[in-house]
């Protein structure tokens, strides 16, 4: 009997320095002839004409071009709606915002969705999920996996460097969330699939191998996008984010809610990934070696995150995803983890009282 299922990959993968002023050539190679683009806010300004002009040398079409700053639900059905019958794909350029309403905005019109990234703070760009605001609350809906990924690194390279240090939390946060996903399966509430835990293993453990002088190095980042967008097919093998999102994304996005002012996801889940690595007694030396050498753990300390509201968030994370079964989802664990936020060391530097 063949149990053996498709999965979607990206068809284009250009991540490399120069990468924006090719974006016309990727598309006339995988036959886009009218395309819809869609900016983040304020992007227009520095990157519309670059992208446009790009376009018009390989005779593609803009049927539609705007900046986005919203990821409510209903905005987004509406612009879908809107938006010309003859778009074969949508392009959207910039943060996690437009990456969301850009995706959503695809798998609602059934067509391809072209991510093109201009910071690297997460793997959002490579998954097939979107963060949206449904009811005032951000929500995770299904979306599109990007038919293409565009990554130009002297983008990411000129954007400020919390970005950077986010998409270096969101990384070495597979390490934790791989060993989450062993023990949800343990205790029969998941089942592991091996190929899509190879992939997130093979991507975490690339990054932090990588021989680099400082974080804007093009192969310190390349290694960066690569790894955060080979994140988006582990996901898509394991049909979940399971296999890069564990208990130290519940702390985050409980933090989310928590403060009025959350910090960069891949920031908070960076020192949340620390927190777990500890509870987890496996590879927080590793961990604390790339958040200390990358200087993750110096610009965190120019945060002033609060001990008391990681506590709170620990607290809370069971409650973010009911149906999981992570570590936090028991109360010694809870319990540990609280108490390393009051006594660890490293965490006495980055988190105050």
């Amino acid at each position: 009997m063949n149990n053996a299922r498709s999965i979607e990959i990206p068809s284009i993968l250009k991540i490399g320095s120069g990468a924006l002023d090719n974006i016309g050539i990727y598309m006339k190679e995988s036959s886009f002839c009218q395309v819809v683009l869609y900016f983040g806010n304020g992007l227009i300004d520095l990157f519309g004409q670059k992208v446009l002009e790009s376009l018009k040398r390989e005779g593609i079409t803009v049927l539609e071009y705007r900046e986005i700053d919203t990821i409510a639900m209903h905005d987004l059905i509406q612009m879908a709606f809107s938006m010309p019958n003859k778009a074969q794909a949508v392009i959207a350029i910039g943060g996690g915002k437009v990456i969301d309403a850009g995706k959503y905005a695809a798998f609602l019109k059934n067509i391809p969705f072209i991510s093109v990234p201009t910071s690297s703070s997460s793997d959002g760009f490579s998954s097939a999920s979107a963060s949206l605001l449904i009811e005032g609350k951000r929500t995770s809906v299904p979306a599109r996996l990007a038919y293409g990924i565009i990554v130009d690194t002297e983008v990411i390279r000129t954007a400020p460097e919390k970005f950077i240090y986010s998409g270096i939390g969101d990384m070495v946060s597979k390490i934790t969330a791989i060993y989450d996903w062993f023990y949800e399966a343990q205790k029969g509430y998941s089942q592991i699939n091996d190929f899509a835990v190879m992939i997130a293993k093979k991507a975490v453990n690339s990054f932090v191998r990588t021989p680099y002088q400082s974080i804007k190095d093009e192969i310190f980042l390349k290694e960066l996008l690569d790894s955060l967008s080979m994140s988006g097919i582990a996901n898509e093998i394991a049909g979940s984010s399971a296999p890069t999102s564990g208990s130290e994304h519940l702390i985050s996005h409980a933090l989310d809610k928590l403060l009025e002012q959350p910090q960069l996801h891949g920031i908070q889940v960076g020192i949340a990934t620390y927190i777990m690595s500890v509870v987890h007694n496996h590879r927080y030396h590793r961990i604390n070696t790339v958040l200390t050498d990358t200087g993750f753990w110096n610009y965190t300390t120019t945060l002033h995150m609060k001990k008391a509201d990681f506590c709170k968030a620990i607290d809370m994370a069971p409650s973010i995803k009911p149906h999981r079964h992570t570590y936090l989802h028991e109360e010694q664990y809870r319990d540990l983890a609280k108490r390393i936020v009051q006594e660890d060391s490293v965490l006495a530097h980055v988190l105050v009282s």
